[in-house]
C-alpha cells in the first residue's frame, strides 16, 4: 500500500495550504479566503469570497489515491444521480471547462471545486428516524447505478474481499491496526476467515453487486427538514456490494445500542424502493464485520488524521468484542 501522504507530516499540510490558494485564483477566485474542514483521504477547504458572498468546498486530492481519469468518473455518477432527483452537490468547472483542476507543484495535485450544500449532519439522538430516509436514498442511488449506462472511459477501484482484506489491501493491513496483541490477533483472524467464505457464498450477481457510494456514514449527508439528505463525498465510490453501503453508514458506531433499531430503519426505507431479499437480509451483520475490520487496517494507516488517531487501539478492542459475538452467532438478523 502507498502511503498516505497527509498523514506524513514534514510540512505536507502547509505545502497542500499552498496548493488550495494556489487553485482558488486558478478558479478565478483571487480574493477568496480558504478554510480547512478536514483531512481524511484529501483535504477539503471551504472556499468563501468576502466581495461575493460566494462559497464553495475545495477537494485537494492526496497521492496515489486515484488516476484523474478515475476522478472523472466519480464526478461523473455524481452529475448523473443529480440529474435523476439523488441531491449531490454541482461540481463548479474551472475556467477552461475542465471538471478536475490540475494545481502545478512538486508534486501537481488534483483539485476539485464544488457547491456548498445548504444543511447539517443528521443530529445524533435522531438516527433512527434519519436511516430510514438514508434506507430510501440509498436504494435509488442502487437502482440508478443499476440501469445507468457509464461512460466508456468510466473506471473506478473495488470494494471486495481482496481490495479490503487481501494481500493488496486499500487501506493497510488489519493486523497493523492499533492495539494488535496476540489475542487480537487471533479473534479477528478467526473473524478475517469467516468473512472471506461467506462473502465468496454470498457471491457477486448483478442483484448484489455493482456501483456504490461505500461511504455513507453521517458525515457524509446533509439535512434540511425532514426530507431526503444531500450526500456528498464520492471520492471511495466503487464496485461493491450494496449491503456494504448500509454496512459504512454504520462506521464507528457499530457497537452502540439502537444499531439495531437503525438497521431495521434503513431496511424499511429501502424496500420503499427496492426489493431486499430475506437471504441478503441475513447477512447484514457480514457486512457490518467486513466494514469494521476494513476500518481498523484504516486507522493503523491513517495516523495522522483527526478521526483515527481518537479511536485507536479502543476501536480494535471493540471490533474483537463484536467479533466474538459475531462468530459465536448473537449478531443475526431474525427471519422475517
Amino acid at each position: 500500500m502507498r502511503a498516505h501522504d497527509l498523514s506524513a507530516g514534514g510540512g505536507v499540510l502547509d505545502r497542500v495550504h499552498a496548493t488550495a490558494r494556489t487553485a482558488v485564483r486558478l478558479y478565478g477566485l483571487p480574493g477568496a479566503e480558504i478554510t480547512l474542514i478536514n483531512v481524511s483521504e484529501n483535504a477539503t477547504f471551504r472556499v468563501d469570497d468576502p466581495e461575493t458572498g460566494f462559497r464553495a468546498v475545495l477537494r485537494v486530492h492526496r497521492l496515489g489515491y486515484h488516476s484523474t481519469a478515475a476522478i472523472r468518473s466519480e464526478l461523473a455518477w455524481l452529475e448523473a444521480l443529480r440529474e435523476a432527483g439523488v441531491r449531490t452537490p454541482e461540481v463548479l468547472r474551472a475556467p477552461d471547462g475542465s471538471r478536475v483542476l490540475t494545481v502545478p507543484g512538486e508534486p501537481p495535485r488534483e483539485c476539485v471545486l464544488f457547491e456548498f450544500l445548504p444543511g447539517t449532519e443528521p443530529p445524533q439522538d435522531r438516527l433512527v428516524e434519519g436511516f430510514e430516509r438514508l434506507g430510501a436514498t440509498t436504494a435509488r442511488m442502487h437502482r440508478h447505478a443499476r440501469s445507468w449506462r457509464r461512460p466508456a472511459a468510466f473506471t473506478r477501484f473495488h470494494w471486495d474481499h481482496g481490495a479490503a482484506l487481501g494481500r493488496e489491501s486499500r487501506w493497510g493491513r488489519w493486523r497493523d491496526g492499533p492495539g494488535m496483541d496476540p489475542e487480537a490477533l487471533a479473534v479477528l483472524g478467526r473473524l478475517a476467515e469467516e468473512l472471506r467464505g461467506r462473502l465468496r457464498r454470498f457471491g457477486r450477481d448483478a442483484g448484489r453487486y455493482g456501483l456504490i457510494h461505500a461511504d455513507l456514514r453521517p458525515a457524509n449527508l446533509l439535512v434540511t427538514g425532514d426530507g431526503p439528505p444531500s450526500v456528498i463525498d464520492f471520492d471511495d465510490c466503487g464496485f461493491g456490494w450494496y449491503l456494504y453501503d448500509l454496512a459504512a453508514a454504520l462506521s464507528f458506531i457499530e457497537h452502540r445500542p439502537e444499531v439495531p433499531a437503525m438497521v431495521d430503519a434503513w431496511l424499511r426505507g429501502y424496500r420503499t424502493v427496492l426489493d431486499l431479499p430475506a437471504e441478503d437480509e441475513a447477512e447484514v451483520w457480514t457486512f457490518v464485520m467486513f466494514r469494521r475490520l476494513l476500518l481498523v487496517a484504516w486507522i493503523g494507516s491513517h495516523a495522522g488524521v483527526e478521526t483515527a488517531a481518537g479511536l485507536g487501539a479502543g476501536y480494535t478492542r471493540g471490533t474483537c468484542e463484536l467479533a466474538e459475538r459475531y462468530l459465536a452467532g448473537e449478531l443475526t438478523r431474525p427471519a422475517r
